[in-house]
């Protein structure tokens, strides 16, 4: 599987985010589809600071095989839309929390976007993460058996980790 330290397997996932302090809530992401066996890759792209860097991860996602972008970004947090935009590859967005509004801001951001540039908007910060890996794996799942089986899984031990009684 991929990682951004064992880059053996093609990522099928790609994990962008807008500055390095976003990876504080997209670390979660990249942990939750390592644990799934899913190979992913992270990168930084700022909409904003790096825009051409972002015209050319997009533009060349799925020539590379990348089938799902989950992309964290926060106050203005264009860089989902901005992505989706760019590709026909679904986008996951994960607005990450901001000091000023808390990500709210960063929430209004990606999920208000047009008719016609679908963006999957998923919680502020780390639920928000995890949830974008799990549903990524449930896009991949659906031609990979293999991965539907770790899936259901995983989804069993989480029940299964749920306790009967409050005490």
């Amino acid at each position: 599987m991929a990682t951004p330290e064992t880059p053996a397997a093609r990522p099928v996932v790609g994990i962008i985010m807008g500055s390095t302090s976003d990876w504080e809530t997209m670390h979660h992401a990249a942990e939750l589809l390592a644990e799934l066996g899913v190979a992913y890759e992270s990168k930084v792209v700022s909409a904003h600071r790096t825009p051409q860097r972002l015209y050319d991860y997009a533009g060349s996602a799925a020539g590379r095989g990348i089938q799902v972008i989950i992309a964290g970004a926060g106050g203005a947090a264009h860089l989902p839309g901005m992505a989706a935009a760019l590709t026909h590859v679904p986008v996951l967005g994960v607005p990450v929390e901001s000091k000023t509004l808390k990500g709210v801001d960063s929430l209004y951001s990606i999920v208000q976007m047009p008719a016609g540039i679908p963006v999957g908007t998923l919680a502020i910060g780390k639920a928000g993460a995890k949830n974008a890996a799990l549903l990524a794996a449930a896009i991949l799942a659906l031609s990979d058996p293999g991965l539907s089986e770790r899936l259901q899984a995983w989804r069993a031990a989480q029940t299964e980790g749920v306790a009967t009684d409050p005490a």
